[in-house]
């Protein structure tokens, strides 16, 4: 069986992810003084923070359909990323259940790679171009699909049938019950058309890397996952200890 040859790093893929790290950790740290503190701070329930969480969740996803072809291995890297996911749902329904995190951004990517690695061959016959615009207009049209209806951010074009918002298993597909409880929920739908995005952007790269490298910043990105994993415990902590010290 020939294998999946190994790819070089790209610095500037590493600083961009990086960069959104830094932007996601600024977020939930916002989330947390907000939710958890009981800040009081209209802003943070604007639209214009609302774009910013977007923009955060819509980088790592392209993000990461553009990285599925680098390396190898990439349904152990399905499974670790998914198994990530598993791991931040098992702990926040014991120390949030009144918001866990069910069907993550962490199992979403793991789920994507998985699905995606069987279809690659098919999906290499696809014109790259034809492969983004299709991917990415489904995006579009499916993007208030968890919210019952097709269309994009309130462009309402059809209603659909409440039969498909029925369990566990459909809100894992995109259609979640009326009782279903997410504190940062990603299914299938709309967001493995954006993955996919992603996979097809890479098709069109230009082969040589951008130049763009951050201090730490740049280091961050090449350690995504743990650093995912491990930074809502830090930022608690920290909150904590600023909480005791009387400063918040």
């Amino acid at each position: 069986m020939r294998g999946i040859a190994i790819r070089p790093r790209y610095a500037g893929l590493d600083t961009i992810r990086g960069v959104t790290l830094v932007s996601m950790i600024a977020y939930h740290t916002c989330w947390d003084l907000v939710y958890l503190w009981g800040v009081d701070w209209p802003w943070y329930r604007s639209f214009g923070a609302y774009l910013w969480q977007q923009s955060i969740c819509w980088t790592f996803i392209l993000l990461s359909g553009f990285c599925f072809h680098l390396g190898r291995h990439r349904i152990r890297r399905g499974l670790l990323v998914f198994g990530g996911g598993a791991l931040v749902t098992a702990v926040t329904l014991v120390t949030m259940p009144e918001a866990p995190i069910v069907f993550g951004v962490l199992t979403f990517l793991g789920a994507a790679v998985l699905l995606t690695a069987p279809l690659d061959a098919l999906f290499q016959r696809i014109p790259a171009r034809a492969g983004l615009a299709g991917n990415f207009t489904l995006f579009l049209l499916l993007r208030g699909v968890n919210s019952r209806y097709l269309g994009f951010e309130g462009a309402r074009l059809a209603a659909l049938p409440r039969t498909l918002y029925s369990n566990l298993f459909t809100a894992f597909l995109g259609f979640p019950a009326a009782d279903f409880v997410s504190s940062d929920y990603f299914a299938l739908l709309p967001w493995l058309f954006l993955f996919w995005t992603g996979y097809f952007l890479y098709r069109l790269r230009r082969e040589e890397d951008s130049a763009l490298r951050l201090p730490v910043v740049t280091a961050l990105g090449r350690h995504s996952l743990p650093i995912y994993l491990l930074h809502q415990p830090v930022i608690y902590g920290v909150l904590t200890g600023l909480e005791f010290a009387g400063i918040l």
